[in-house]
């Protein structure tokens, strides 16, 4: 491992005795997100990610049918299972076949992923997941993207992720989304420990904050009531990281109005000396629910990068020009706090 100093500072989830490294990796482009990636360059990303302190590591079975749960597996191999932190996804089955299709994973095999919120569905995902990685336990499970299977997993899949923590065989569950709504009724209407909001709380979008739902949004909600946030996504698919003319936006193609304003927030960073992916790693976390980032990264250079950028000193400055002109929200900008080590 890496000097201290070059660590990156973990917080705790709550009460459930976990805790999770303020950026963390994600794990979908290791499934071969829009592009392939070799089996060796994904397993140099893991390592590299736990070098540098990034010791949360979030996967699902459908990032690449299956692919980012075994290529995370085998990274994982003969690595200490109390150094790192571990979340996966429940509520789709990855059925393998001749007759499957393949999707937007370059590496997925043909497959179809299948979604099953019945009690049954939610342990044979887990069960699948874990033969996939390798493992006997996750630290994390969520309920991931039950759009529209609302009413099952309320009173299916949460009791049946209830039971398994109860059980301890997950030691916290949530529910992850790139919506609003539906995770407001689970901190409402369930005991969850933790959201997973992906690409809701962004400089581009802000719906984690205004899209209120009864008589608050997203984030102030979990706020008021204690549960811990984790904000994926954060380069909106991709703009964030490189505006260009065709660059993604929420899996799809950015509409050039949103293209003009990722450049517009790109040059307010370049005039204060910080660059967009630093500002966007970490905008999120000036919202107090917010416990941590994910960012996905397809190689060992790419983790080194973010962590570098994660640790950048950002000028206050910054945050207020972006509010000024219109690009932030003020009630939640950044603190200013160290984002390297603890």
């Amino acid at each position: 491992m890496r000097a201290m100093e070059q660590m990156i500072e973990t917080r705790a989830v709550g009460g459930t005795g976990i805790s999770i490294s303020r950026l963390g990796l994600g794990t979908s482009p290791l499934g071969g997100l829009f592009t392939h990636v070799e089996e060796d360059e994904a397993y140099a990303a893991v390592r590299a990610a736990l070098d540098v302190g990034l010791t949360y590591l979030d996967t699902a079975p459908f990032y690449g049918h299956g692919t980012a749960e075994r290529r995370l597996g085998a990274a994982l191999s003969g690595v200490p299972r109390d150094s790192y932190t571990l979340s996966t996804k429940v509520g789709r089955l990855v059925i393998n076949g001749p007759d499957g299709a393949a999707n937007l994973y370059a590496d997925a095999p043909r497959a179809e992923s299948v979604f099953d919120f019945t009690a049954d569905g939610i342990r044979r995902s887990l069960e699948q997941s874990l033969e996939r990685l390798g493992l006997d336990r996750v630290d994390i499970a969520y309920l991931h993207d039950p759009d529209d299977h609302v009413e099952q997993a309320l009173t299916e899949a949460y009791p049946a992720l209830d039971r398994l923590r109860a059980e301890g065989v997950v030691r916290a569950i949530g529910i992850g989304m790139n919506q609003t709504a539906v995770p407001a009724r689970f901190v409402t209407e369930t005991d969850i420990d933790l959201v997973l909001l992906a690409g809701r709380h962004t400089l581009l979008d802000h719906s984690g904050l205004t899209e209120v739902h009864g008589d608050a949004a997203l984030l102030p909600l979990c706020e008021q009531r204690g549960i811990p946030v984790v904000i994926g996504g954060v380069f909106n698919s991709g703009i964030l990281a490189a505006p260009r003319p065709g660059a993604m936006f929420q899996y799809r193609r950015a509409r050039p109005n949103m293209i003009d304003r990722a450049f517009r927030l790109s040059s307010i960073c370049a005039r204060h000396g910080v660059p967009l992916r630093a500002a966007a790693l970490r905008y999120p976390l000036g919202s107090r629910a917010v416990v941590a980032v994910l960012a996905g990264c397809r190689s060992a250079a790419e983790v080194e990068e973010n962590a570098a950028l994660f640790r950048m000193d950002i000028p206050d400055a910054l945050w207020e020009e972006l509010a000024s002109e219109g690009f932030l929200p003020r009630e939640c900008l950044p603190r200013t706090e160290a984002a390297g080590s603890s």
